[in-house]
């Protein structure tokens, strides 16, 4: 598809430094969305592990809904409108994709944590368990938060308008690997604060990056924000599946690394 003349005028660096500022809107809205949730239950400032679950089950909630309320907000002072969002019932191509996306992150992540252990790699500790504790509940919560807000709203921003925003300086897989950047780039912050040390960033960055080019290749050959949010969710969904597991039967070292969105919320809080 020929993209417009209007949109072919935009050059690389204004398209990226456009995709930053929309990844960095998206970072701020959350602080206020979430405000009502850190209102009411103080203690999620602090411990969350000492908030209520209905208290943290709000307050990602509200985050997530930041991301949804940042693209929003791009999408109508751009004049885009919702008609932008590319939201349909897949077909059977788009599903098959959904099924290779949620094999081949489930396989990247195997074989990434199966490469930490062998070489003994440093990475930076995922601070999901500072807010679900050993609490169970907190992890069945997380799974229907992960299906119905974390990836829905992530998809959206970090596809559907900051990966499709760089089609109109990129090629299409240029775009991938463009809004994966971008989206490890949100998470250096993060991980710097939280890892021993920068090998350590290093590579858990990597991991969002691989993470990220799989679902952004999934919308770049689909067209469709249902297949990567479905992919995404029931990757995450595995993760904490995972997690559910490990504290079931206290397999410490079966604790996964989940979400690193959820990562950047706790370390926002």
């Amino acid at each position: 598809m020929r993209a417009p003349a209007r949109l072919r005028e935009d050059g690389p660096l204004r398209a990226t430094l456009v995709a930053i500022g929309l990844a960095v809107f998206g970072i701020a809205a959350t602080q206020f969305t979430t405000l009502p949730a850190f209102l009411l239950e103080p203690a999620l400032q602090g411990t969350p592990t000492d908030a209520s679950i209905e208290a943290r089950t709000m307050l990602l909630i509200l985050n997530f809904l930041g991301f949804v309320l940042a693209g929003g907000i791009y999408l109508s002072a751009t004049d885009r409108g919702w008609s932008y969002v590319d939201l349909r019932m897949p077909t059977r191509r788009g599903w098959l994709y959904v099924a290779a996306g949620v094999v081949g992150s489930v396989v990247f992540f195997v074989a990434v944590s199966a490469l930490v252990q062998l070489l003994s790699l440093p990475t930076a500790e995922s601070q999901v368990m500072d807010f679900v504790g050993d609490d169970q509940t907190m992890v069945l919560v997380m799974i229907l938060i992960v299906f119905f807000f974390n990836a829905p709203a992530e998809e959206f921003l970090f596809r559907n308008v900051i990966q499709k925003r760089l089609y109109s300086a990129f090629s299409r897989m240029q775009a991938v690997v463009a809004a994966s950047a971008v989206f490890a780039l949100v998470h250096f912050p993060v991980y710097t604060a939280y890892a021993d040390s920068l090998g350590a960033t290093a590579i858990s960055l990597s991991v969002v990056f691989g993470g990220s080019i799989i679902f952004g290749y999934l919308y770049a050959k689909t067209d469709n924000l249902v297949v990567p949010t479905v992919a995404h969710a029931a990757f995450n969904a595995f993760q904490f599946g995972l997690l559910y597991v490990a504290l079931e039967y206290d397999i410490e070292e079966a604790q996964p690394a989940p979400s690193h969105a959820i990562d950047v919320v706790l370390a926002l809080c």
